[in-house]
């Protein structure tokens, strides 16, 4: 039955993913919660899930001209270098403290995309 509930729990997070939301979290949530891992090892296999899922996902993206590479790769550089220096710092704190954190991260996300309306330039005209 576990093996199911994986297999459920990667099929929705990948279908999160393709839409470009962040399908990792409910994985992370899920591996936490439900499969019973420790937040420090959902965390490694969050980043095994996240490579194949992002490449799928922007090759897609990329193909339908919905990348501004200008763009898209300083924040993608800035983003490997936080992103490696976090990692390492995770490796030292506590999993209670690292629970907390991953925890008030969700907190703020949530409320930013409750709050936060912005005007998308390309969007279709209304009717």
């Amino acid at each position: 039955m576990s093996t199911l509930f994986s297999v459920l729990a990667g099929l929705i997070c990948g279908v999160i993913s393709g839409f470009g939301i962040g399908g990792g979290t409910l994985l992370l949530l899920y591996l936490t919660f439900f499969a019973g891992y420790t937040q420090r090892a959902a965390q490694g296999m969050n980043l095994l899930y996240f490579l194949p899922t992002a490449l799928a996902a922007v090759l897609i993206h990329s193909k339908n001209r919905l990348v501004d590479w200008h763009k898209a790769l300083p924040a993608a550089l800035c983003g490997c270098v936080s992103a490696g220096l976090f990692a390492f710092l995770c490796t030292k704190l506590q999993g209670a403290w690292l629970q907390r954190l991953f925890g008030a991260f969700l907190i703020v996300i949530a409320f930013l995309e409750l709050r936060w309306h912005p005007k998308e330039k390309n969007s279709p005209p209304k009717a």
